[in-house]
């Protein structure tokens, strides 16, 4: 069996054997990685060990040890009550007002896993807060960072029009940003009002203390999953009078400093968001080493595993010639129409593991043989080939997906981890067929 096949039905056994037992992913994924890629691939334990995913588990590590710290000092809560002024207590505009924010991230400059990384701890804040679904606040975060991320400046945007150029063919940098801000908004609308969007309007809250604490046993806990510390005093002013809200302390201000900070840094000069954030996470704990001595315990370290492990086995596929072996296959078959369909389904379902800036550019260039015959719309292609390669971003094993899952609060994780692997399920099946039909067909007929 040649080693393509052999990583394919790997594949699939990590994922079925994941199903039917609880056994973490992305522990199998190494097992996988490891045996699959040194017997049959012929890969070193170096070779192997080189795929691992490590600036994205820096930047997971990173993010959600800085925001449990914001988020136990209550600094997080700050934030959450700024938003709620913002639009005059409307519940209902808050997810709204997330897609925008990492929208206007992404399409000034912003790698979308940074704009998600800033927003997504936010927003599941005020999801959890207030009784919004963690599923539709995280997921507004991630379609927001995917609708801003083509502009003539992103990432995404650079990327797909230099190719573009480079090949010789049609191209339009403005028909390829809008194209994806408005799939990703038209996703947004259906997921609104799908995902309690409908219960939402109307609603209004007033303002709140920024800390919410309750007494336990004689402690004082702040924030969810706090290390509870002594109470101070016999009766907590806050907890007694929750309409007169808590002054804002230095160390909220230095908190807030320390966040704006990592999003200068990583947004403006480039810097690794994982590195900044946790050296920002540090200085703060020093300020107040025995308050945040437990905010190690909050980073999300199953589903770092989870991440790695997978990426890793994907490294292994990649390595392995998987993935051109399923390109050629695609290409063989001749039918421009059909091809089209197909790249469309590679991009998305590679992409949900994988690097999305990456399989774009591949799914191009795979498709520039016929693209150069003229018979179909190559800016349609190129459209539909790039909101297909990165909506399905929503993955678990996306570092956009990851940053929620880990970020997610007052939620049974599992459950919550499955919930996105199923939206995201839906996503890959559907995202590449409607953007096919929406940007390719038109152009062929």
């Amino acid at each position: 069996m040649s080693p393509e096949i052999v990583t394919i039905v790997a594949l699939v056994v990590i994922f079925a054997i994941a199903t039917v037992l609880p056994i973490n992913m992305g522990a199998l994924a190494f097992v996988a990685a490891f045996v699959v890629g040194t017997l049959s691939v012929g890969l070193s334990t170096d070779d192997i060990i080189a795929g691992f995913p490590a600036g994205l588990v820096l930047t997971l590590i990173g993010v959600t040890y800085l925001f449990a710290i914001a988020q136990n000092n209550g600094t997080v809560d700050l934030l959450v009550r700024g938003a709620v002024r913002l639009v005059g207590g409307h519940v209902a505009a808050i997810p709204w007002i997330m897609f925008a924010v990492t929208a206007v991230l992404t399409a000034i400059g912003a790698l979308s896993p940074a704009a998600v990384a800033i927003i997504a701890p936010i927003a599941l804040t005020f999801a959890a807060r207030h009784d919004i679904s963690p599923l539709l606040m995280g997921m507004m975060v991630i379609h927001g960072a995917q609708g801003g991320g083509f502009s003539p400046i992103s990432v995404y945007g650079v990327t797909v029009n230099s190719i573009v150029e480079r090949e010789g063919l049609p191209g339009s940098p403005l028909a390829v940003f809008l194209g994806a801000l408005f799939f990703n908004i038209a996703i947004a609308l259906v997921l609104f009002f799908a995902l309690g969007g409908r219960k939402l309007l109307g609603r209004k809250v007033a303002a709140e203390p920024l800390a919410r604490t309750e007494h336990a046993h004689g402690t004082l806990v702040r924030g969810h999953g706090a290390a509870p510390g002594p109470a101070v005093g016999g009766d907590d002013d806050e907890h007694i009078h929750p309409e007169r809200p808590a002054p804002v302390r230095f160390e909220q201000v230095l908190t807030l400093v320390g966040l704006l900070v990592v999003a200068v840094l990583a947004l403006a000069f480039d810097l690794d968001i994982g590195f900044v954030a946790i050296t920002v996470a540090v200085v703060l704990a020093l300020f107040s080493a025995q308050q945040h001595k437990g905010a190690v315990t909050q980073i999300s370290w199953s589903t770092i595993l989870l991440i790695a492990g997978v990426l890793t086995f994907v490294f292994v596929l990649e390595e392995a010639g998987t993935i051109d072996y399923v390109g050629d296959a695609v290409i063989g078959l001749g039918v421009p129409l059909l091809i089209a369909l197909l790249l469309a389904y590679i991009g998305g379902v590679v992409s949900a593991f994988a690097s999305s800036t990456a399989i774009i550019g591949v799914a191009i260039l795979l498709a520039v043989p016929f693209l150069e015959e003229g018979s179909i719309s190559a800016v349609g292609v190129v459209v539909a080939l790039s909101v297909a390669s990165t909506i399905v971003d929503v993955s678990p094993f996306s570092t956009n997906g990851a940053l929620v899952l880990a970020n997610a609060q007052d939620v049974d994780r599992d459950r919550f981890y499955k919930q996105i692997l199923a939206y995201a399920g839906i996503v890959v099946a559907v995202g590449p067929l409607l953007s096919w039909l929406v940007f390719v067909v038109p152009g062929w007929l």
